[in-house]
């Protein structure tokens, strides 16, 4: 073959490879699944990059990637979580968000169950009837965190305490009630949203518990494009759509 005609057709099938696939590392709340799932399969689709999603409640995530476990991103349903991996210096410079909110609700198991007055009258024994309060654990993850916040706050906790199913993650919270192990549980509404056979009863007054923020953050160890990439598109309108869909509230 000619020199001149080897170099071109060396080049056109240069240009004609696609760029580098690379792979996103992503740790998240449970309670972001279902959104998030969408907004990934949707980058995927259209960079040809990889995406990869660890999901856990925000404690146990935020333990592992200060303890070194290779993440390119970090979604916490809490500030606090967040703030431990930006003490522990592994958030990027400037770039850390408060993307969404959220709203702590009562939900029940089944379909077309009564409403349920949320305030310092309710009577939790009378309502599970026997069964027990499905909750995230209550020490640890975010979404028990303002469970137990609230009910404290209404002056339920002391009630509540013995009655408390607890469990790793919301998402695993959700499932006791959909399937009837436990009878009422307390999970984000956007859980609500994404869950099958709960109803939602009622919502706990914002006033109960610190506010539900999800800080994102592009972690130290980000080393291409891709991940920077994702990182911005969890900000974008696309993105919005899905997580409002979704129920939650848009931050940013």
């Amino acid at each position: 073959m000619p020199r001149r005609l080897a170099l071109a057709t060396l080049i056109a099938t240069t240009l004609a490879a696609p760029l580098r696939a690379e792979e996103v590392v992503v740790f998240a709340a449970a309670s972001l699944k279902t959104a998030l799932d969408e907004v990934a399969a949707e980058f995927e689709a259209s960079t040809g990059h990889s995406v990869t999603i660890s999901y856990a409640g925000s404690n146990q995530l935020a333990k592992q990637i200060i303890e070194g476990a290779p993440a390119d991103i970090f979604l916490s349903a809490a500030v606090n979580w967040m703030d431990a991996v930006d003490q522990a210096g592994l958030v990027a410079v400037g770039q850390r968000r408060d993307l969404w909110g959220n709203d702590l609700v009562l939900i029940a198991h089944g379909t077309g169950a009564r409403p349920v007055a949320i305030g310092p009258e309710l009577d939790l024994v009378a309502l599970l009837g026997g069964g027990m309060l499905s909750m995230a654990m209550v020490d640890a993850v975010p979404a028990g965190q303002y469970g137990k916040q609230s009910l404290d706050a209404l002056g339920l906790w002391a009630v509540a305490e013995p009655l408390v199913a607890q469990s790793e993650n919301v998402r695993a919270a959700l499932a006791l009630v959909a399937t009837g192990e436990a009878p009422y549980g307390i999970v984000y509404a956007s859980d609500a949203v994404a869950g099958d056979n709960v109803t939602v009863v009622g919502q706990f007054p914002e006033t109960s518990h610190a506010p539900i923020t999800y800080p994102a953050a592009l972690l130290t160890g980000a080393a291409d494009a891709a991940d920077r990439a994702f990182f911005d598109a969890l900000s974008a309108d696309a993105a919005d759509a899905k997580f409002a869909a979704q129920g939650f509230k848009i931050l940013h």
